[in-house]
């Protein structure tokens, strides 16, 4: 059934088209650009544009995350959602923008915003050490461990949280190594699945999870062992939804790392169940097909209120709030204008 948008004002994309003088077909043409510089996957023409001003299609994910980059502007000021507290709240009118406001912000500046994101979220861990130790790696360059010796930052958040985004993000900073666990070990996960009796991409039953996530987990940590063992700081990406859940695993993870002078910085993603479905559509991978198909009962057994055990820090992505400043970072260090 289709979801209803009750705080969605479309009126006001034609409102911003219109202040910065751009044609249905110029508009187009931007967003475009837009999506091959950031990978989203779009093929914006006037028809798509006129249907999102009109208000007759909804735009998905990667089109309001263009849409955001074209007209500098969160989803809130757009007009696609409600404002997140703290967050600047839907713009009624716009003043013709100035070449000042048109102006990309200076990269220290939008590397520390986007970066800003990451909070503590427990008392033991300090922030902003993490993002200091990120900003130096990306001003230098350097992938390797440096004099404090290799970080591995553990990214872990339910499925289409944002996750993955936000440790490419890091990854694109700092030239640190990303381990992505369904990249490193799908296609044997699948095979092995079959092999046993079970079904390629089912994710949800018995035999996964007792035969076959373990082993996938574990390909994972061995793959992070190797390159930090040789003194590489390394990102994991990964729900790690039962690892973070379980205080005495994550003891162990920190005490080996502690014997090998390694730092670790565990980041929980956490979103809005909205948002993570919309995500979960619109990329379509045949393993999440089960939670389309009973959604209602996936969303139950979700812990909104999940945190891992131990020190950790959280990134706020409800309502793609994290990955907008992600989107606005990597434009300014690309150096993309409207």
């Amino acid at each position: 059934m289709a979801r209803k948008h009750p705080d969605w004002k479309p009126d006001l994309l034609r409102m911003h088209r219109d202040e910065v003088g751009l044609t249905l077909e110029d508009t187009g043409e931007k967003l475009r650009e837009i999506a091959e510089r950031h990978g989203f996957n779009i093929a914006a023409n006037f028809q798509t544009i006129w249907g999102h001003e009109k208000g007759s299609v909804f735009p998905g994910p990667h089109y309001r995350r263009a849409y955001c980059r074209l007209y500098r502007r969160n989803e809130a000021q757009l007009g696609f959602r409600k404002a997140l507290p703290g967050e600047d709240a839907p713009v009624e009118s716009v003043p013709a923008p100035t070449l000042a406001e048109r102006k990309l912000p200076d990269q220290p500046d939008a590397v520390r915003q986007a970066l800003g994101s990451i909070r503590e979220g427990t008392n033991d861990v300090d922030g902003e050490a993490l993002r200091n130790r990120i900003v130096n790696a990306w001003r230098h360059g350097a992938a390797g461990s440096g004099i404090d010796g290799p970080v591995v930052v553990l990214v872990g958040g339910y499925a289409g949280s944002g996750k993955s985004e936000f440790a490419k993000f890091l990854g694109g900073l700092t030239s640190w190594p990303i381990l992505d666990k369904d990249s490193l070990t799908r296609p044997l996960v699948d095979r092995l699945l079959v092999a046993l009796g079970g079904e390629a991409h089912d994710r949800s039953s018995d035999l996964y999870r007792e035969k076959v996530r373990p082993l996938e987990y574990r390909c994972l940590m061995e793959a992070a062992w190797d390159n930090l063992d040789c003194g590489i700081s390394t990102i994991l990406d990964a729900p790690f939804i039962s690892e973070f859940s379980r205080s005495e695993w994550m003891q162990r993870f920190q005490n080996r790392c502690r014997s090998k002078r390694v730092s670790v910085a565990t980041i929980w993603v956490e979103c809005d169940p909205e948002s993570m479905r919309e995500y979960i559509e619109f990329r379509g991978a045949a393993r999440d097909a089960w939670k389309m198909e009973a959604w209602d009962d996936y969303e139950a057994g979700l812990d909104l209120k999940m945190r891992p055990q131990g020190p950790h820090f959280v990134v706020d992505n409800r309502l793609g709030a994290a990955v907008a400043l992600v989107d606005e970072a990597r434009d300014v260090l690309s150096g993309g204008g409207l």
